[in-house]
């Protein structure tokens, strides 16, 4: 599971990426400071099992935080897209090529409007942010309908003089964008097209590379450098901007506090509405009055959000839940006596054998049954897991 970040340059990009991983990349004030994806791990929050099935964890592929697990999730921080990126202006090609494989994105922009189109810094205000979501949108657009239309005149006569479904043979040209049959039969089904493919305009194949970006990479906006915008100018976007999940952002801040943290000044769990300071006499006049504006920007907006804005893609946008396996049902471990050991991540609707398969394929293949760990309930193949479910895999493999 990836997320991509995408956005113009001098945004703030790689501050979220940093805040959200702690990974060191090139951060400074002017556009395209990064030239080669970043990849990095971020974490999504949810309660662990194991307190409440009275049992301590000890996790393998994921962390546990008190009464939190924290499940990883792939970030990919890529170069900054500004206006023609599909025709190759900028370090349009990259950016899109590197986007290939994310299943849902996160727009950064900077609300408070202190830099162009381009990325260069103007004077706080004097851009309007919504006309960069207008903009990526139509980037993306762009370039999945220049993939669409690569041989399409043969691809759409192949499709009509052999009677092969034109959705299967568009899911093989875009699998590696990560379509599915299942996202070219929504599009299509949405759009009403006429049955010959040879007969759809550009107009309409534009519609369908709007439709095929908007089911294989769900976007959301995390509104960056809140802190320096006022609340009206942040509400005159949120009604300007229509279909989109938009969270107040200040990468800034949540990067100051993980820092912090990771040097002993400060304690933080990340996503939290504040912070302590054990012991304030470590802190020297400049790092007391950071944190004191931190402080106060996390009561304006509940958090400095970074974490919230992971986990609303994750949870909300890709439907997503996690689910831990387990190999005994009683103790609730692997072979090796790990305690709930891994946390898996499924889409919602998800199946008993669709978690198997996640483990391994021969589970899968070979499956008989499972059991549902918190009520010892035997479940068969097709029952659809729930978020935070234990499960216990039989098969006869």
């Amino acid at each position: 599971m990836e997320i991509g970040i995408v956005g113009k340059p001098n945004v703030g990009k790689s501050t979220f990426f940093e805040a959200s991983t702690l990974a060191g990349v090139e951060i400074a004030n002017y556009p395209f400071t990064t030239i080669k994806a970043n990849i990095g791990m971020g974490y999504l929050r949810c309660p662990d099992p194991g307190p409440d099935l009275g049992v301590t964890s000890s996790p393998r592929n994921s962390l546990v935080l008190g009464d939190t697990r924290l499940v990883p999730v792939g970030l990919l921080d890529v170069a900054g897209l500004v206006p023609d990126a599909h025709c190759g202006r900028g370090l349009g090609n990259q950016f899109l090529d590197d986007l290939r494989q994310a299943n849902g994105l996160v727009h950064i922009l900077d609300v408070s409007g202190s830099t162009d189109m381009e990325g260069n810094p103007v004077e706080r205000g004097a851009h309007d942010p919504v006309e960069d979501v207008e903009f990526l949108a139509k980037e993306i657009d762009h370039w999945f309908h220049g993939i669409i239309m690569r041989d399409w005149q043969k691809l759409s006569r192949t499709s009509e003089s052999t009677h092969t479904p034109i959705d299967r043979m568009l899911a093989e040209r875009l699998t590696g964008l990560g379509i599915t049959v299942h996202h070219v039969d929504e599009v299509l089904h949405h759009l009403s097209l006429d049955g010959r493919p040879t007969s759809w305009t550009d107009d309409q194949m534009m519609e369908l590379a709007t439709g095929l970006r908007k089911v294989s990479k769900p976007m959301m906006i995390a509104a960056n450098k809140a802190d320096k915008a006022e609340d009206d100018r942040i509400e005159r976007f949120r009604s300007a901007v229509k279909g989109y999940d938009i969270i107040p952002v200040c990468a800034e801040a949540e990067l100051a506090l993980r820092r912090a943290d990771k040097a002993g000044l400060i304690r933080y769990v990340p996503g939290d509405a504040s912070f302590e300071i054990p012991d304030p006499g470590k802190l020297s006049g400049p790092q007391s009055k950071a944190l004191d504006s931190i402080r106060d920007l996390m009561e304006r907006f509940g958090s400095t959000n970074v974490q919230k804005v992971l986990e609303a893609v994750a949870y909300d946008l890709l439907d997503l839940i996690v689910v831990y396996p387990v190999e005994d049902e009683h103790k609730l471990t692997d072979k090796k006596g790990n305690v709930l050991p891994d946390a898996h991540l499924l889409k919602k609707g998800s199946t008993a054998r669709d978690l198997a398969y996640k483990v391994h394929s021969d589970l899968g293949d070979h499956f008989i049954k499972a059991v549902d760990c918190r009520s010892q309930r035997t479940i068969g193949s097709d029952h659809e897991l729930k978020h935070g479910d234990v499960i216990k895999i039989h098969s006869n493999a």
